[in-house]
């Protein structure tokens, strides 16, 4: 396992998230424009939603430069929680922004309902969903790989939202399309389309939500990591049991707490020498972002290993 250094993640991170900036500033002016020109309150709101993709690019980039700060006198674990911060900031907006469009369409197919005409769009607003639909689904696939290659929760939540906008450009094209192409009577496809897709840009929000309120509240790491912990603890040459171990995240690091059982007649170097062994097999497995504290004691039982509920 190569690790990333925290440096080199940080570049990339910011790198993949200034992309994405630049690509929202230009589909932003765009969407916009083409919602005036093209007669089309979808496209409009469709720009408005790219709009929010700043905020969440500005946060990004600046929660990733704080979270690859190392230790100070204030942050003995480091910085990595105000990338889950980051995190959390760009699910919230993820919800807020789908709870709008829904309200949005709700309030336009009631307006149809009750016999409101609906303003047909013109051929610009839908090759402009189009160009939308490609640009941020490229947008999602090439920050979503560099997310999970640097394993940043906060990059992967960020391609999320370029691809809410994908999602939210396809509504805006079905109810463009609908409104050109069928009649009237059908340009009411377009507000329902856009509830469609803000419950699913609601839905990711609150998935991208859940794991970075557990982090913020020190939730414990899942129990198979926890598992594969202890073995990697166990396997280690004179460790002869292992327990009272605490678990948490903070941004992309796994921080470890435990104590480890040993001979009670070797020498302190040696001791020393089994607890550093156990902290690089950790390291080998979990990465340069692990951070450790192991407690030494005299091991009292059989020349056996335990694990976890040993006393």
């Amino acid at each position: 396992m190569n690790a990333i250094q925290p440096e080199e993640r940080a570049h990339i991170a910011k790198k993949t998230t200034w992309v994405g900036f630049v690509c929202n500033l230009m589909l932003t002016i765009g969407k916009i424009l083409a919602g005036l020109l093209g007669r089309s309150s979808a496209m409009i709101a469709d720009g408005i939603h790219s709009l929010s993709d700043f905020v969440t690019d500005i946060v990004v980039i600046c929660f990733i430069s704080i979270s690859a700060k190392g230790k100070d006198e204030d942050h003995n674990y480091g910085h990595g929680k105000y990338e889950t911060f980051a995190t959390f900031i760009i699910s919230v907006m993820l919800i807020v922004v789908g709870a709008g469009l829904l309200w949005a369409s709700v309030t336009k197919v009631l307006a149809a309902l009750q016999g409101e005409s609906l303003t047909r769009p013109e051929p610009v607003a839908l090759m402009a969903a189009i160009a939308s639909i490609i640009v941020k689904e490229g947008l999602y696939q090439y920050t979503a790989r560099a997310g999970r290659r640097i394993a940043s929760d906060t990059v992967v939540a960020n391609a999320w939202h370029h691809r809410s906008d994908a999602l939210s450009s396809v509504g805006t094209l079905v109810g463009i399309g609908g409104a050109m192409f069928l009649g009237e009577s059908f340009r009411v496809l377009d507000p329902i389309a856009c509830g469609v897709v803000s419950v699913f840009i609601i839905v990711t929000g609150a998935k991208l939500l859940l794991p970075a309120v557990r982090e913020l509240l020190e939730t414990s790491l899942p129990v198979e990591t926890e598992r594969e912990i202890g073995t990697i603890v166990t396997r280690t040459p004179g460790v002869r049991a292992y327990h009272n171990m605490k678990t948490r995240k903070s941004g992309s690091a796994y921080i470890v707490d435990l104590h480890i059982k040993v001979d009670p007649d070797i020498t302190v170097n040696e001791g020393h020498a089994i607890s550093h062994a156990v902290e690089e097999n950790l390291r080998a497995r979990f990465g340069i972002t692990l951070q450790t504290s192991i407690h030494i004691e005299p091991w009292k039982g059989p020349s056996t290993v335990s694990s976890q509920p040993c006393d």
